[in-house]
């Protein structure tokens, strides 16, 4: 209640099923006006990215053990090294669950925001970003952040720390969804339309909720987990996403005049890469 206020049954129902509607490729039946309801709510995004990140840490988990028991049962044939491979494909097929589950929107927003740069015209610009085809710098960008979260997973062992492992996934989505309602609150749309609409329907105090939500859910894992100390080093670590979302809307001022749908999902990505790779250097250092 004092998170979204007073809603419905009916109308909570409506809500979270627009915000998985937008933020997933789940079908949940929503109706044309689901990006309005998305706009007056994206202080929620934090709790979808907590369903996401949920989802992904069993998948990772889940899918550590099926790979490395028939890596194993291959290696009684044929000689390899089980657990580097083991890592090396959980890491990969992760980062492949994450980017199809939110079909693949966010991608592809690095991809457009990589094939704008360099260009010196704001209009081709703009229309590169648009168009469907992927450059070079495009294909580049993409990869470099998207390898970035690899890397990160990768350091993860799942079968040594598996709740470290499923908490720093949990994390990295919680932040990257942070970093989505950062950049929405103090970005200008770089146009009137749907865009600007959204843009402007966004910017609400309530807000403010969605750094608490992200805040508590970070700590509290870790935290019930009986790890207090790695409970303040998640709090700190979802908030790199602040810095990081502040980041993005300068480039986006720079590069498109303001900020799009497509820097949104950029900064989604990158966030969520730098997140990860933050908990790999926590946990190498512990």
């Amino acid at each position: 209640m004092l998170v979204v206020g007073y809603m419905s049954p009916v109308k909570t129902i409506k809500t979270f099923r627009d915000l998985l509607s937008f933020l997933t490729i789940i079908p949940t039946g929503a109706k044309e006006d689901f990006i309005f309801t998305t706009a007056e709510h994206v202080y929620l995004f934090p709790l979808i990215g907590a369903f996401i990140g949920a989802l992904a840490g069993g998948y990772f988990l889940g899918a550590g053990k099926v790979v490395q028991f028939l890596l194993s049962a291959a290696s009684s044939i044929v000689g390899i090294p089980v657990d580097l491979l083991s890592r090396i494909a959980i890491a990969a097929m992760t980062v492949a669950f994450l980017m199809v589950i939110t079909g693949l929107q966010h991608f592809d927003g690095l991809i457009d925001l990589g094939n704008a740069v360099g260009l010196r015209n704001l209009h081709d610009r703009k229309m590169a970003a648009h168009a469907w085809t992927v450059t070079y710098w495009g294909a580049i960008l993409a990869l470099a952040v998207e390898f970035a979260a690899f890397l990160g997973l990768f350091l993860f062992i799942p079968w040594l720390n598996p709740l470290f492992a499923f908490g720093a996934i949990l994390c990295a989505e919680l932040s990257a969804k942070l970093s989505m309602v950062t950049i929405v609150w103090i970005g200008k749309p770089t146009h009137k339309g749907l865009g600007s609409i959204f843009l402007q329907k966004a910017k609400t105090n309530l807000n403010i909720a969605a750094y608490a939500i992200s805040i508590f859910i970070a700590f509290a894992f870790f935290a019930l987990a009986g790890n207090v100390v790695m409970g303040l080093a998640a709090f700190a670590l979802v908030l790199i996403s602040v810095p990081v979302a502040f980041l993005m809307e300068r480039i986006a001022v720079n590069v498109f005049g303001g900020v799009s749908g497509d820097m949104i999902g950029a900064t989604n990505e990158v966030a969520r890469a730098v997140t990860l790779i933050l908990f790999a250097v926590v946990l190498v250092l512990l």
